[in-house]
């Protein structure tokens, strides 16, 4: 067996099971947690829990006017590379064709060249993220080795990707191969560390709008 044949069959398909079964835990895990409200009457006029939720989700989409020019450079860049990252995923016909194996669907891709520029930018705009991190003194305080390992396991893919698609440092066989093997490492911690965070905002932030709602605190 090649390294290609190990990264596209056993790697991808344990990497797989360990994703699904992993990413189900935590949303059951958290759909299952208790409430846990403040224990008080809401203030008069308050939201109702499912207007309140939803607003907490979407209002938190940009920061408060007075962060906006602090948290700036965050908040956009971030949605650089995520909105970058959902592009190279969900709209390389590779990557389409993966999906369509895998599940049926199937979607009309975009031309190599834009996903290429797309990439470049997203691994530029995650290295600069990591960059700001390393730099900022508060976001160093909170940091954790999940923040660097997720930020690691994040740009691999789509280094390797680039690598991978412009045939640079070895064989085209070997570059894949190293680039599957990536998105396994990926999927794999995916559940278990900050990078859950893509399925788990959603109950967060809600539970924060039905909590400020029923204070009657403005979101």
């Amino acid at each position: 067996m090649t390294l290609l044949d190990f990264a596209r069959g056993p790697a991808l398909q344990a990497a797989l099971i360990i994703f699904v079964l992993g990413a189900v835990w935590r949303i059951v895990g958290a759909l299952t947690a208790p409430w846990r409200l403040v224990p008080a009457n809401p203030r008069e006029g308050a939201l109702s829990p499912a207007v309140a939720a939803l607003k907490g989700v979407f209002v938190k989409m940009w920061p408060h006017k007075p962060f906006q020019q602090a948290g700036l450079f965050t908040f956009v860049n971030g949605y650089v590379f995520h909105f970058g990252l959902a592009i190279v995923v969900l709209l390389f016909t590779p990557h389409i064709l993966f999906i369509k194996g895998l599940t049926g669907l199937n979607w009309p891709g975009l031309p190599s060249n834009l996903i290429y520029m797309v990439a470049v930018i997203t691994g530029a705009s995650l290295i600069a993220g990591l960059v700001h991190r390393l730099r900022s003194p508060v976001l160093q305080l909170i940091s954790r080795n999940d923040d660097y390992l997720s930020w690691l396991l994040t740009f691999l893919p789509v280094v390797t990707g680039l690598l991978a698609t412009s045939h640079l440092g070895a064989r085209y066989e070997t570059l894949l191969a190293l680039h599957i093997l990536s998105i396994c490492a990926f999927l794999i911690w995916f559940p278990f560390g900050k990078l859950m965070h893509a399925f788990l905002f959603v109950f967060s932030r809600g539970m924060t709008g039905v909590r400020m709602g029923q204070r009657g605190a403005e979101l």
